[in-house]
């Protein structure tokens, strides 16, 4: 098979549901506008050399619905000629969106495509709008609908992760994330249009745009003792708190793949190559433990080991199972969301896998690091994870 090359990966910054800046910006406007970006901030490329567009969303309905992907697509301007889908793995969505891209190219399918992914969890929230569970196979088989805070609660007390052990791992998220912000290293951020609607002197409403340039959840400060204060908010007498999982936030993100050929053909330096990709399954009340399985299982497949990796992304769903995974695997915490992550920046669900990827890529370009991988958890009981290789030149 031929390779597949990341030559742009971008994102918008991260904003909470329902109370942060993009809060009044639908989700399609977010979509739109990051798919143009990628195109724009790419030289010598058009929107109408791009083929197909591969965008994950964990909840596809509502306005995030009528296959978005497609839809986003048209709005940003790309020709009806450049086809588009909208794919779900639930947390992992937008990773596997820039898999399948990447298969298309690595297959000879296309030598142009973008993946990518989306979340406005304002607009559509956590389960969506009509959840409706299986109700035989739901009485025998509850785990398979768990709350995700369950799960976490789950892996926190079988696994022996302690209260104290996750607000530090959460203070530790923040304080990182306020450093990268103050200091400038989310360079992987596009500064991105927001809506909000100002009442006129006439008591009517008018809309109005704005620049959003930062993640606007960050807890600048946060201190361990502040976290410990807080109340569990999933099981009485648990630990998980909104203190120490990830904050519910709108956002895109996307990532410009292409062909050596093509690459060739537009005269461009490639970032990154995905190297490798898999998904795994495991028990779906502990759902958290995913990355713990399939890292390992990644690194297998490229022939790896986790000491030739130098950068590792994995999403904080909760900071029990990032840090249960984290302590399983043996990995390097100076090596592991060095900008933080979700518990500070973020899980737009169905963005998040596009969001890390493009996070992981500019921390791996900023400090000249071969190979970096990405992983999360997976509502329902899964695990997925890739490997990406920085490119000095094309093979």
């Amino acid at each position: 098979m031929r390779d597949a090359y990341i030559v742009t990966s971008l994102r918008t910054p991260g904003c909470k549901r329902n109370k942060g800046a993009f809060k009044d910006t639908r989700p399609e406007d977010l979509l739109a506008f990051i798919l143009e970006a990628v195109v724009e901030k790419t030289p010598n490329v058009e929107r109408q050399d791009v083929e197909d567009l591969m965008i994950g969303c964990s909840f596809p309905e509502a306005e995030q619905g009528l296959n978005i992907g497609r839809v986003a697509g048209q709005i940003a301007g790309f020709p009806e000629s450049v086809s588009g889908a909208t794919i779900n793995r639930f947390c992992s969505s937008g990773l596997e969106a820039i898999a399948q891209a990447s298969l298309r190219v690595m297959a000879g399918w296309s030598e142009v495509t973008i993946g990518g992914g989306i979340e406005s969890m304002t607009y559509v929230p956590m389960g969506g709008n009509v959840p409706r569970p299986h109700p035989e196979w739901s009485r025998q088989h509850a785990d398979l609908y768990t709350s995700m805070g369950i799960t976490a609660e789950n892996v926190a007390r079988r696994y022996k992760v302690s209260r104290e052990d996750q607000d530090a791992f959460a203070c530790d998220s923040q304080r990182k994330a306020a450093e990268a912000r103050s200091e400038g290293r989310f360079t992987e951020i596009v500064p991105t249009p927001a809506a909000r609607f100002v009442m006129g002197d006439d008591g009517t409403y008018r809309k109005e745009t704005f620049l959003q340039e930062v993640d606007d959840g960050i807890r600048e400060g946060t201190t361990v003792e502040a976290l410990s204060k807080l109340s569990p908010v999933f099981a009485a007498g648990g630990s998980v708190t909104a203190g120490n999982s990830s904050q519910t936030t709108d956002g895109a993100a996307a990532a410009l793949i292409m062909s050596e050929e093509a690459i060739r053909r537009f005269d461009l330096q490639p970032v990154a190559k995905l190297k490798g990709y898999t998904t795994v399954g495991c028990r779906a009340d502990e759902m958290g433990v995913g990355p713990k399985y399939a890292i390992p299982k990644v690194l297998q497949l490229t022939g790896l080991d986790v000491s030739d990796i130098g950068l590792f992304e994995i999403n904080e769903a909760f900071a029990s199972q990032a840090l249960y995974c984290i302590r399983e695997l043996g990995l390097d915490m100076d090596r592991i969301n060095i900008n933080g992550g979700a518990i500070a920046l973020g899980h737009p669900l169905g963005c998040t896998g596009a969001k890390l990827c493009a996070t992981l890529l500019a921390n791996m370009r900023a400090r000249g690091i071969r190979y970096g991988v990405e992983s999360m958890c997976i509502g329902g009981g899964m695990g997925a994870a890739a490997v990406f290789e920085l490119c000095d030149s094309i093979d």
